[in-house]
């Protein structure tokens, strides 16, 4: 059991990948008609990131890679990105939006990698995305293994998803377990700094799901 007794759904990671790889498509078609990568972008933008050319950037749970592309879309332009994910369809879509990109075509890699486990050395990047994918996990596993792979004071933008009846939808849905919030700050506490938590205008597509919260490695 996970540190201070919390846990995720802890989904076998076969039946999440077999889930992503089926719908993969249509999430994909979805995401460019709501909007839903704009909002990111806007926030990714409002955040002043200090990523340079020389930064190594950290997609973990890309899935079709919408989070790559909205920092992209925010104006960052680091020396590499690796975007992680079970579903091998995901990231077959992915490869193919980053290739319609001129600017992420040479400088990102999509590779097949599980969160709790993740194919990279200790202190590798100087930041780190993390979109809607821990709620297949225990938090506390989930949010080590993402401080082990970032550099002392490196970012975590992390956009969970919230309490809310979307969010219930999606938890049907998808069959994950949304982390309460106060679970999220908790366990985020062992590994990072809370620099920020913020909430989008409600007439933002991505507030009716999720959050973000801005943390710093410890």
């Amino acid at each position: 059991m996970p540190k201070n007794g919390r846990t995720g759904k802890s989904r076998h990671p076969a039946a999440t990948q077999g889930l992503y790889d089926r719908i993969a498509d249509v999430q994909n078609l979805a995401m460019k008609i709501n909007g839903y990568r704009a909002s990111v972008a806007k926030y990714l933008r409002s955040l002043h990131l200090d990523i340079g050319p020389d930064s190594r950037v950290l997609d973990a749970g890309c899935g079709t890679g919408l989070v790559t592309l909205a920092f992209q879309e925010a104006g960052y332009r680091p020396k590499r990105i690796a975007a992680v994910d079970l579903s091998l369809k995901s990231l077959a879509v992915a490869r193919d939006e980053f290739g319609q990109q001129r600017r992420l075509a040479g400088r990102t890699d999509a590779l097949q990698g599980n969160v709790l486990s993740l194919p990279f050395a200790n202190e590798t990047f100087d930041l780190l995305l993390m979109c809607g994918v821990l709620e297949y996990t225990p938090l506390d596993e989930g949010l080590g293994e993402a401080a082990r792979v970032l550099k002392k004071g490196a970012p975590l933008v992390f956009l969970p998803v919230k309490p809310s009846v979307v969010g219930s939808v999606l938890e049907l849905f998808y069959n994950f377990k949304i982390h309460p919030l106060d679970e999220v700050r908790s366990a985020a506490a062992l590994y990072f700094n809370l620099v920020g938590n913020h909430e989008f205008p409600i007439t933002e597509p991505i507030a009716w799901s999720k959050t973000i919260f801005l943390l710093e490695k410890k």
